[in-house]
């Protein structure tokens, strides 16, 4: 029976999972870490996309090391959304890429989207706002800050497009994906003419076709399948962006089931069968990459905030769950808003931390580590609440990412939701997404043309009842009015974050 390959190329590191089709089973992971650039300005957020390709080089060689590698069939690649990677003419890459949690692009997004006519023609012409976090913005910046580099570049990749570019040599990028740069119309699944023409009319020929998600990106370039030790006949499917992987590889595939990515980001998003344009742009309209779309919430600080309060108090994550468990549920009366990175859900960018209600009882480890957890759930739950008034309403939320393995933290997140948490069997839901699709897009090349993915994530997907938590509706009620308070608290600074960040700048 056939294996594939799923990688996850994340802010961190590049993983890699082996599935085996016949058991349904990860067989096989690696792990390999790569970095941010280090000495940037406030804002900027870059790494260096040849270090994503040799951590896949090696994630992937370390577990064809572990498997027979003459079944491998498939590949399945999964990437950090939005980055900007820019190629020149031979396929080199000019500079760094400009990553999602960027922010330093809040006057390229003004002049985008004065020349679309406004948020609303925006909204209209795309089906999404332009945001700092976007890809379209940091196409513009580029232009109007390194022109030098700008006037080398030939080709638009994003991440997960670079890495299926060192793997096929092939330029090529899916539904799902496209529609984090806001350069797509997520209705129609076309590049917008309107925001290519506000950025660079030649932006069009450095735009690969966008192609449906079911069709490979290619076959392994003959050098890579000698250093792999794997065959030059295996596919590269089309891939995706790390919440469109991540939807796969939690069975989020059909209406009705909702996933939370609690890492880095954090993210919420639901299947849907046609778009979910959000008037307001909060949420945004993306495609998924399994045919259908995929409305998503996005905020920028989860795990980043309860690690660097983890490192400040010098905890490991037992010594951290364990001081959020023994302070009582609202910190007692401690509010964090979590805003380290900006924010881009609610769209703050220029957003920065504020922790309020410090007095004698709460000024403690335990209270402040609490609500660190509170604030980002609480970002994450306006986000949801969001989505709620979109029609898409959860009943149970499936969770993946760093923050989904402490048992802590998944009740607290079913406390602030206000609906069942349940975590996966297998973690790396983004990874699993990709060898998921790699399974399907073989499928369909091999001749089953009515091959569906469900048929590859039934018996594959699964949760685990271990891990479910069901909401304290005492709990419940009182993070409903936090929720209020965090909210009006995040209005009230907003023009306060600007003045400041201008003054931090000088």
């Amino acid at each position: 029976m056939s294996l594939f390959i799923g990688i996850d190329s994340g802010t961190q590191s590049v993983k890699a999972v082996v599935l085996d089709l016949e058991t349904r089973k990860v067989v096989a992971e690696a792990r390999a870490p790569h970095t941010l650039i280090t000495g940037l300005p406030v804002g900027h957020m870059e790494q260096h996309p040849q270090e994503w390709a040799s951590a896949m080089d090696f994630v992937i060689t370390e577990v064809v090391s572990k498997i027979e590698a003459r079944r491998v069939r498939g590949i399945g690649v999964s990437g950090q959304q939005h980055g900007f990677v820019p190629l020149d003419d031979a396929g080199n890459v000019i500079r760094p890429a400009k990553l999602w949690c960027d922010t330093s692009t809040t006057e390229e997004c003004a002049i985008i989207t004065k020349k679309l006519g406004g948020p609303k023609a925006a909204i209209r012409k795309t089906g999404n706002l332009i945001l700092p976090g976007f890809t379209a913005p940091k196409i513009l910046w580029l232009k109007r800050h390194e022109p030098a580099h700008y006037r080398r570049l030939a080709h638009v990749l994003l991440p997960h497009d670079y890495l299926n570019f060192h793997l096929t040599g092939n330029y090529s990028m899916e539904f799902g994906d496209a529609s984090g740069t806001a350069l797509m119309d997520v209705r129609t699944r076309t590049w917008s003419k309107d925001v290519i023409r506000a950025i660079d009319p030649k932006l069009a020929g450095w735009l690969p076709a966008i192609t449906a998600s079911h069709l490979p990106a290619g076959t392994l370039r003959p050098e890579l399948a000698t250093k792999y030790g794997l065959s030059p006949q295996v596919i590269v499917s089309a891939g995706g962006g790390d919440n469109m992987m991540g939807a796969i590889g939690t069975g989020n595939v059909s209406p009705g089931v909702v996933t939370a990515s609690f890492g880095t980001s954090g993210t919420i998003y639901a299947y849907a069968a046609k778009p979910v344009i959000d008037p307001a742009g909060e949420i945004a309209a993306f495609c998924s990459s399994t045919g259908g779309w995929l409305p998503l919430l996005c905020t920028m600080n989860v795990t980043t905030v309860t690690e660097q309060v983890r490192a400040l108090f010098g905890q490991d994550h037992a010594a951290l769950n364990a001081a959020v468990a023994a302070a009582p549920a609202g910190a007692g009366g401690l509010v964090l808003l979590p805003y380290l990175a900006g924010e881009r859900t609610p769209n703050v960018p220029a957003g920065s931390g504020v922790l309020l209600g410090l007095n004698n009882q709460n000024f403690s480890a335990g209270h402040v580590a609490r609500a660190a957890m509170e604030g980002v759930t609480l970002g994450m739950n306006y986000g949801l609440r969001r989505l709620a008034t979109l029609g898409v309403k959860a009943k149970e939320i499936r969770v993946t990412g760093g923050g989904a393995k402490s048992a802590v933290w998944r009740q607290l997140m079913a406390d602030i939701f206000g609906v069942p948490v349940v975590a996966m069997v297998e973690d790396e839901g983004a990874a699993l997404g990709g060898a998921l699709q790699a399974a399907w897009c073989v499928a369909i090349r091999d001749g089953q043309r009515k091959a569906k993915l469900t048929d590859f994530t039934t018996g594959t997907v699964a949760v685990d009842e271990s891990t479910r938590c069901t909401p304290n509706k005492a709990n419940v009620a009182r993070y409903r009015e936090l929720q209020a308070l965090q909210d009006k608290l995040s209005l009230a600074l907003r023009d306060v974050f600007t003045a400041q960040r201008a003054l931090a700048a000088k």
